[in-house]
């Protein structure tokens, strides 16, 4: 069994001033928010369980706004982290009997078992990562995923600019939405500075697995990629090792990587768990759409600092990364969502 334990983190008592500001600001979104008995005034119980490590790119940001709220004296937290797929729907049973007000996680490769789960216990809230939309009848399950378009979509700019020979190597985990639009947005980015940007596309069939994701990047250098978009850990090390750039994921690795990733697109997940807390406490949760949360408007995304790379991308692109990043704030400019599995060009 894989499942590590759950791990106490620190506990302290709710507070609502932030709860209510947060609820004031949902209330204009247009979610569809069941009305309930409002809770009492007590720390909230929350519990994470994630199938990989909490290190990993995308899980690590859940966990990292978690830590966050608890240090803000929000909630109470703890975690279970490497949880296998077979394993998951009992460790979310676990949680639910053990008094736990809010369950967060991802449902991506469980769907139909983890909404059996929550239609048991139908006084917890469970927000999940999930590539469904949520269903009126399990009005206890929200679902969510890294709406991180905007941010990719100004990425990609960035890559059209400093790809000389116009083909850019992605790798990814799986072709599922929360991948597939990130993707998508990129490249469209990338051929705002270069329509005839070529793009090798493959997919590894694992969120965690640097090894074989380096040898798929290896691979594309090898048929002529000068540029890596990297959606999965262990790209940017083969871009690093071969003398050519990357672009970063969810994540800011430049730290790193200073002299190889250029830029990422960074999803902040602090909105989503914000709203869903200040929704739980109210009595509002309700079966509801939260990936809205991760648009840039709502603070969800940003564009990673260029840091070692300032002054190093060429003006042009820049002065369009700006125009756009205005225009889709002030929402004059909207990066399209498209889901579907992205080929190679």
């Amino acid at each position: 069994m894989s499942q590590t334990p759950p791990r106490p983190l620190i506990r302290s008592a709710v507070t609502r001033r932030r709860l209510l500001g947060a609820s004031v600001a949902a209330a204009g979104t247009g979610l569809l928010f069941r009305p309930a008995p409002l809770r009492a005034q007590s720390a909230l119980k929350v519990a994470g369980i994630y199938t990989v490590p909490v290190e990993q790119q995308w899980v690590s940001r859940i966990h990292v706004a978690a830590e966050a709220a608890v240090a803000e004296g929000q909630i109470d937290y703890t975690f279970s982290e490497n949880v296998s797929n077979t394993d998951y729907a009992r460790v979310m049973r676990e949680y639910a009997e053990s008094g736990t007000d809010l369950v967060i996680g991802e449902a991506f490769a469980v769907e139909a078992e983890a909404r059996e789960v929550a239609r048991d216990y139908p006084d917890i809230a469970f927000l999940l990562g999930s590539s469904f939309k949520p269903d009126p009848a399990d009005a206890n399950f929200a679902v969510f995923d890294n709406y991180i378009q905007d941010a990719s979509y100004l990425t990609g700019i960035i890559a059209g600019a400093m790809s000389p020979a116009g083909n850019i190597g992605m790798v990814g985990g799986f072709p599922i939405p929360e991948v597939n639009r990130l993707m998508h947005a990129f490249m469209a980015g990338a051929r705002e500075m270069n329509p005839d940007m070529v793009f090798q596309v493959s997919f590894i069939g694992s969120w965690f697995d640097p090894p074989k994701a380096k040898e798929t990047a290896f691979a594309m250098i090898e048929n002529g990629a000068d540029m890596l978009y990297a959606e999965r850990f262990g790209v940017s090390d083969a871009a690093r090792e071969r003398g050519i750039l990357a672009i970063g994921n969810v994540i800011d690795t430049q730290a790193e990587y200073p002299d190889t990733v250029v830029a990422s697109a960074l999803w902040h997940f602090e909105p989503t768990l914000q709203a869903a807390i200040a929704h739980v406490e109210a009595g509002t949760f309700g079966a509801d759409d939260y990936g809205i949360y991760s648009f840039m408007q709502a603070g969800g995304c940003s564009l990673a600092p260029l840091g070692t790379f300032e002054g190093k991308v060429p003006e042009a692109a820049m002065a369009l990364v700006a125009e756009r990043q205005a225009a889709i704030m002030d929402g004059s400019f909207v990066v399209d969502i498209n889901d579907e599995e992205p080929k190679s060009s």
